[in-house]
């Protein structure tokens, strides 16, 4: 076997086995004070998040905005990791100058990262789908975006319940969502925001949240990515 090929699946093994460890007292003591003061915020206010984030996904995987990358077919596989390592450098990046600039600024500037960065973060899928040879106009393309991101934004036990969907996406496709707006956005935004909250809950104190905002964005890009890149290796190398 080619030694890249070796060094992969050795990667892609050790990713599964972390998606799929269970949960620690940690996490699950956090994930239980989050469902509490989840349950003690209004109903009104979880529809207007709820409702405020499908739109702004929805734009994004509707490609409002920009035109959507094609699928790059012929690339070695190697040649593939490359240019996606690449890309998710960038994003990585820009990601993080973003983050430094809002959150400089504290809570006002604070607001405008949110859209900002979840925008950067959907665009690096997109590019990533199209680097590993996938059409993203495919409405089930989109969804496994999705899928992949709420992996990321994710407690341990949510990441339990989703990997066995992304690792066997074939097996799936005939019980997914018909159409976007039947698919889950409750589940989405509070994993979404329950993960960011404490990832990112500094950043809104002004100046002193320019660091914070910085580093935070730098790993969340980065774990994103890390988790597309073995997500889309679980399907070529099947099919290898």
């Amino acid at each position: 076997m080619d030694n890249y090929l070796q060094y992969t699946e050795a990667e892609l093994g050790l990713w599964l086995f972390q998606m799929k460890k269970r949960p620690s007292l940690g996490g699950r003591l956090t994930h239980g004070v989050q469902n509490k003061i989840n349950e003690w915020i209004p109903e009104k206010f979880h529809t207007v998040v709820t409702t405020a984030i499908e739109n702004m996904v929805k734009a994004v995987l509707t490609g409002s905005g920009w035109i959507v990358p094609n699928p790059s077919k012929e690339l070695p596989f190697k040649v593939r990791e490359l240019k996606v390592r690449n890309r998710i450098k960038w994003y990585r990046n820009t990601a993080s100058a973003e983050g430094a600039i809002t959150g400089a600024g504290g809570i006002l500037l604070g607001f405008a990262d949110f859209p900002a960065f979840l925008t950067i973060k959907m665009k690096m899928l997109f590019d990533i789908a199209s680097l590993y040879g996938l059409d993203t106009k495919d409405y089930h393309e989109r969804l496994y975006l999705l899928y992949i991101f709420q992996l990321t934004f994710s407690s341990q036990a949510r990441r339990n319940d989703l990997i066995g969907l992304v690792e066997n996406w074939g097996e799936f496709l005939d019980t997914l969502p018909p159409t976007l707006n039947e698919f889950d956005w409750r589940t989405f935004q509070l994993d979404y925001r329950d993960y960011i909250d404490l990832a990112k809950l500094a950043q809104l104190i002004p100046i002193v949240g320019a660091g914070v905002g910085a580093v935070a964005n730098y790993r969340l890009t980065e774990q994103l990515g890390k988790n597309a890149m073995n997500a889309y290796r679980l399907r070529i190398l099947k099919k290898a």
